[in-house]
């Protein structure tokens, strides 16, 4: 999921660069959702782990 959030990053970074700003905005958007979706997850499992009492890794 944070691959999918750094592709949308680096799309809305490019379509910036080259003018397509609602497109730029767009995949900023989606960027930004998958990033926070990402952070909720991870901040699950560690309290998850931390709950259980095992080694996440």
């Amino acid at each position: 999921m944070l691959k999918w959030a750094l592709i949308f990053f680096l799309v809305s970074i490019v379509a910036g660069f080259f003018g397509f700003t609602g497109i730029a905005a767009g995949a900023g958007g989606i960027a930004k959702f998958l990033f926070f979706l990402f952070l909720v997850m991870a901040i699950a499992v560690v309290v998850f782990a931390v709950i259980v009492g095992k080694k996440i890794f």
